[in-house]
């Protein structure tokens, strides 16, 4: 009985953890992305808002290590199953950029010319709508991540497989950065994979390695008989560790292990998974803290994290056709709009999830009521 409790205690506890962790990295998106679009450079840049925005930017990888430690989770670890999930975030990737750029530039009269420019577009211009319904974002990292895991999880038979590549993709990232061709569709698929330029803004190279290490430490995980408390203890020295070395590493060449957020040297990606599995570590500790009814929302955000991404993304790039970009200085009312915001994608959310389940009950009824009467 006693060996029964601890195993139902501990499932619980990663339940919690996992929904916990995955669900804030979601929520977190929110305010960063409201800056990104709505702040000006010097409110982003020079207020005590953006400082503390660029601190949050800092954790929205912990998706990506959750959903590596998912892959051992869930079970669902063959070959087919992960490609044609891939497959699916990456249609869903793309509609997302259809129904945040290509429908409102169609339909309601555009962006700002500041938006497009920003770019380094043309304002007015047919490529335009090239560049956005193509334009590479975390869903097209994902789902590309899950086509090639697919691809490579027969040689991935132990933790230390997931390790090596971990650390492969991180230190040949930079040194294939911007590789092309010169064959156009060559050349996009290249972007995704290791692009350089804000066409693409996860590539592949380095950004999958933070999938493969969140792998690593679920497969520790099943390696100790799903002792989640085993598998977050190591997060705490692994991360102390990582975060040295890559700060060693970018103290050396910070133009070469760093370079901007988005396209990481190695010792940028390193120090990035470090800080990542230390706020795992810490969202560990501060679950059982948190009020049920806060927990619930929280994963509730955790448990629709596709949806509740895409529908956060509609929201704010639609609101620039009313607000504008990038204009916003006064940080009480980009608060406010934080808030507002979160507060509008749980309510969109909620009534498509009461629509979809209203649907399929609906198609339920038809099917038994077909059956009865066959």
């Amino acid at each position: 009985m006693e060996a029964i409790q601890k195993t139902t205690k501990t499932k619980s506890k990663r339940i919690k953890t996992i929904d916990f962790v995955r669900g804030i990295s979601v929520l977190l998106m929110i305010p960063v992305h409201v800056m990104i679009v709505y702040s000006t450079v010097a409110t982003w840049e020079a207020t005590p808002l953006g400082k503390v925005i660029q601190i949050l930017e800092k954790g929205t990888p912990m998706f990506l290590v959750v959903m590596g430690m998912s892959f051992v989770f869930s079970g669902k670890m063959t070959m087919s199953t992960i490609f044609l999930r891939g497959l699916r975030v990456l249609i869903t990737g793309y509609s997302l950029n259809l129904m945040r750029f290509v429908v409102p530039m169609a339909f309601f009269g555009g962006f700002p010319d500041s938006f497009v420019q920003a770019n380094g577009l043309t304002p007015g211009a047919s490529e335009n709508y090239v560049f956005y319904g193509l334009l590479g974002d975390i869903l097209q990292l994902a789902g590309i991540s899950l086509i090639i895991m697919g691809l490579i999880i027969k040689f991935i038979k132990n933790k230390y497989a997931a390790l090596v590549f971990t650390f492969l993709i991180v230190l040949l990232a930079k040194e294939i950065a911007g590789f092309r061709p010169g064959i156009p569709v060559v050349d996009y698929l290249c972007d995704l994979l290791w692009g350089k330029n804000y066409n693409v803004y996860f590539p592949v190279f380095p950004w999958m390695s933070f999938i493969l290490i969140g792998l690593f430490f679920g497969m520790w995980y099943r390696e100790k008989g799903n002792d989640v408390r085993f598998m977050i203890g190591k997060m705490l020295p692994f991360g102390i560790a990582f975060i040295a070395l890559g700060l060693g590493l970018c103290i050396y060449d910070k133009p070469y292990h760093f370079g901007d957020y988005y396209h990481l040297g190695p010792g940028g990606s390193i120090i990035l998974m470090g800080i990542n599995l230390l706020l795992i570590w810490a969202g560990h500790k501060i679950v059982k803290f948190v009020p049920q009814k806060l927990y619930d929302i929280i994963a509730y955000a955790s448990r629709n994290v596709t949806n509740f991404y895409f529908i956060q993304w509609v929201i704010i790039y639609w609101g620039v056709l009313i607000f504008g970009y990038s204009l916003v200085d006064n940080q009480v009312q980009l608060l406010v709009t934080m808030v507002a915001y979160t507060v509008l994608s749980f309510g969109v959310l909620w009534v498509r999830n009461a629509l979809v389940a209203q649907w399929k009950q609906k198609r339920a009824e038809r099917k038994s009521l077909k059956r009865a009467t066959a």
